[in-house]
């Protein structure tokens, strides 16, 4: 290849490259890219051919961008615009691009934006890319266009102002470097000079008598990377085709024997060139190692404790299979236990699940269900009304009869049965949820949680006939023996004298925050549209704020006579809603007569209206039989005597049925947590493991999926992995060494080159008259009074 720096840094890299690839990740060294700018026929190309190895560039816009591939592989070139095409003959290569430059530009010295494209893959390259760009002219000839300056100028830009390209301005020896515009473009984007290194060709071709010395000596128009000199072949070398190698002995050749070159020679040629350039590669290499080693460790670390669990595994150890499976049993049993009681490992914080979600059903779901079958006040007198003339007969009775109570309470208690046992179902659905949520982790072992599932699923569906017998019995004891006798029953003493508004009275304190939280208030956007506020909710009102800090308060509203209504999801709306009315007809919120109140879930919507009932307002009754009792004459008694026994039988049994809602609400989730979840509890952690021995043979219910073993080979293959790519590093490190930058120099020269002659007068007179202040040296006034005159 002819770049023995690249030779010994490609291995290193391939490794590198290659121990990333093998944990699946790229190695993202995005090494430089290496442009060569200078005017035309400055050698540029030859420049570039030298680096590379290869003989096939043209003058133009080309674009080389090398691969390696595996060591013994042909290397081969592709076009961009040849795909599918491999070119093994380098030759070939050269002729294509001479063709592709005549098919954009013409035969007649004319110019393209558009790049070649080529790809060069090989074991002896790195992944760069090399840009030939035209040079830099300033009178157009043959077909160029009249404005050819500005178009070269902007196709060098486009590419040198990356801050990752690093900048050869080539100037020819026989021109003078002041004019150089390659060092002028260089300077424009590279101001402080650390991407810049000057290239002075065509050195064997200076008039007799003249050097470069004081140039690539750094002397004459100084750079902060300086000057490297290089002799590219001549036209009859290239129509000889005298190949790399013999081009590169010439040139050693000449600076080895030249008196003005010879004590720079080590310092000079494309070798010395190849040379800074892979420094700047290695240096660009070595600031990205310590990113990725970073990264590596991090990585390694997160397998670590995984990984020590496969460090002896051996997967047809019995012993280790019987290990496995009372462990993962065990733990098995400990996260249904910490789902159920709770626990600070793991906390999930978007959704409620476990114990939180059984005791919300618990405390809000079930209690909403026993106040949504709550009688209706007209069905309720009416069927005390018939119960107390069904059991006077004939005879109009004098005194209210306690039997017509027992009938209306037994009727109620009746009814508390669906609300009883779908709370159940609602405790077994999640049950059975968290069971299958507790058994991801048996997810190693396909059958082993298949089985599991299939056992404790089964279990809980027989503790769920048994939990409802348990909850029918309880409402069968309460049916076998009214206890008018209960210190908080009313008695008949009492019932007289006790009004409607009593059946309703808080049993929290009155300033005692029930909940707080966000709600949307829809409202119409012709009167403002919907929008969100804090809400609080206490045991007398409902007051919304602007925000949680509840420091602007919006609205408080007094929760007497209100009343919650179901409204129906709106087409285009995504929250779920319900509203709040007024039961006298009032208007409930500025001119409305109930406001509605949206949420995000239909769970949300069923807390808030749990909350609401502890406040003491009730969801609306069924009035769609009001007619039929309003036009029903039997219903509407004229007897004051018999509207007496109804109201007195009515607050009794008002009285009565909340002492057994009470009791009820006290001892439905005990009975749920003693016959169905402490039950599954000791079940798992007492008897799972011996239900799954008996279930089948051990091997086969310890068979890992393979999924499982995919993964374990997976992770401790990128486990070594890591480890080697570390090792790599390291030795990247140890094996490399990083160049400080070179420390700035005066380059104002360039600044001045670039000014108009004006301007250029006016400076040197300045830094003249500066050299004339410090030195006193008369001799240099006459020339600054020499500049003042025109031109």
């Amino acid at each position: 290849m002819g770049n023995r720096g690249m030779e010994d840094l490609i291995p290193l890299i391939n490794k590198l490259q290659d121990a990333f690839s093998s944990i699946g990740q790229s190695c993202n060294l995005d090494l430089p890219q290496i442009a060569v700018v200078g005017g035309q026929s400055a050698g540029k190309s030859s420049v570039l051919e030298n680096f590379v190895g290869r003989l096939y560039l043209k003058s133009g816009l080309i674009v080389v961008s090398t691969f390696p591939i595996p060591v013994f592989s042909v290397e081969y070139a592709e076009f961009l615009h040849c795909k599918g095409r491999k070119f093994v003959d380098f030759e070939e290569v050269r002729m294509e691009i001479e063709a592709e430059t005549d098919r954009l530009t013409g035969s007649n010295k004319g110019i393209s934006p558009i790049p070649i494209n080529l790809r060069v893959y090989s074991p002896n390259v790195l992944n760069l890319t090399l840009i030939d760009l035209p040079g830099m002219t300033k009178v157009a000839v043959g077909d160029q266009p009249p404005d050819i300056e500005h178009q070269i100028r902007d196709m060098l830009l486009q590419f040198i102002t990356k801050e990752s390209c690093l900048i050869l301005a080539v100037t020819p020896a026989n021109m003078d470097l002041a004019n150089s515009d390659a060092l002028k473009i260089a300077k424009e984007v590279d101001p402080q000079g650390l991407r810049t290194i000057g290239v002075i060709t065509k050195l064997d071709l200076m008039d007799e008598g003249t050097d470069a010395r004081d140039i690539l000596e750094n002397k004459l128009l100084p750079l902060r990377r300086g000057y490297i000199g290089v002799v590219n072949r001549s036209q009859k070398d290239i129509d000889g085709k005298k190949d790399i190698r013999a081009a590169l002995a010439a040139e050693r050749k000449f600076f080895l024997s030249h008196p003005a070159y010879r004590h720079l020679a080590e310092r000079m040629g494309t070798p010395h060139l190849q040379k800074s350039l892979n420094q700047q590669l290695t240096n660009h290499i070595r600031d990205t190692l310590p990113g990725l080693r970073s990264k590596l460790q991090s990585q390694l670390l997160s397998l670590e404790k995984e990984v020590e669990e496969y460090k002896n595994f051996r997967p047809d150890d019995p012993a280790r299979k019987t290990k496995a499976l009372l462990q993962m049993v065990q733990q098995f049993g400990v996260d249904f236990e910490k789902c159920i009681e709770g626990s600070g490992d793991q906390v999930d914080t978007s959704n409620l699940s476990g114990g939180a979600k059984i005791n919300r059903i618990f405390h809000e779901r079930f209690p909403f269900e026993l106040v949504k079958m709550e009688f209706d006040e007209k069905e309720l007198r009416k069927e005390i009304s018939y119960a107390i003339k069904n059991i006077h007969g004939v005879r109009t009775g004098l005194f209210t009869p306690d039997l017509a109570f027992e009938a209306i309470v037994k009727k109620q208690v009746i009814k508390l049965k669906d609300p009883c046992l779908k709370c159940v179902d609602l405790v077994v659905t999640e049950l059975v949820t968290l069971i299958r949520k507790c058994s991801e982790k048996l997810d190693s072992y396909p059958r082993l949680r298949e089985e599991t599932e299939r056992i404790v699923t089964t279990h809980i569906r027989e503790r769920d006939s048994k939990t409802k017998d348990q909850v029918l019995l309880l409402i069968d004891i309460e049916l076998s023996y009214i206890n008018t006798n209960h210190e908080d029953f009313i008695g008949f003493a009492n019932a007289q004298q006790r009004t409607a508004a009593n059946a309703t009275k808080k049993r929290v304190m009155p300033n005692q925050v029930i909940r707080r939280g966000w709600l949307t208030i829809n409202i119409s956007i012709m009167k403002g549209g919907s929008k969100d506020y804090w809400f609080v909710l206490t045991a007398e009102s409902l007051s919304w704020y602007k925000d949680e800090e509840e420091k602007e308060k919006k609205y408080m509203l007094p929760l007497d006579n209100l009343k919650l209504r179901d409204v129906e999801k709106g087409f285009m709306s995504s929250k779920h809603v319900f509203a709040i009315f007024n039961t006298e007809q009032r208007n409930v919120y500025k001119d409305l007569r109930q406001i509605e109140l949206a949420c995000d879930t239909q769970e949300d919507v069923d807390s808030w209206k749990a909350s609401f009932l502890r406040a003491g307002v009730y969801p609306e009754k069924d009035q769609v039989h009001k007619k039929e009792l309003g036009c029903s004459g039997d219903t509407v008694s004229m007897d004051p005597q018999l509207e007496r026994q109804v109201e007195t039988i009515r607050n009794l049994v008002d009285s009565y049925i909340g002492i057994v809602n009470k009791s009820i609400r006290d001892l439905m989730p005990k009975t749920i947590m003693h016959l169905m979840i402490n039950n599954t509890k000791d079940f798992i952690h007492s008897e799972l493991l011996a239900y799954l021995y008996s279930a089948g043979d051990q091997g086969s219910l310890m068979e890992e999926s393979a999924e499982q073993a995919q993964r374990r080979d997976e992770m401790l293959r990128m486990y070594h992995a890591l480890k080697e790519a570390l090792v790599i590093i390291g030795d990247i490190s140890t094996t490399t060494v990083s160049t400080p930058v070179p420390p700035p120099v005066d380059d104002t020269w360039i600044f001045l080159c670039c000014l108009s002659l004006p301007v250029l007068r006016q400076h040197l007179v300045h830094l003249h008259l500066s050299i004339f202040r410090q030195h006193s040296e008369l001799r240099l006034f006459p020339l600054a009074q020499a500049l003042h005159q025109p031109t």
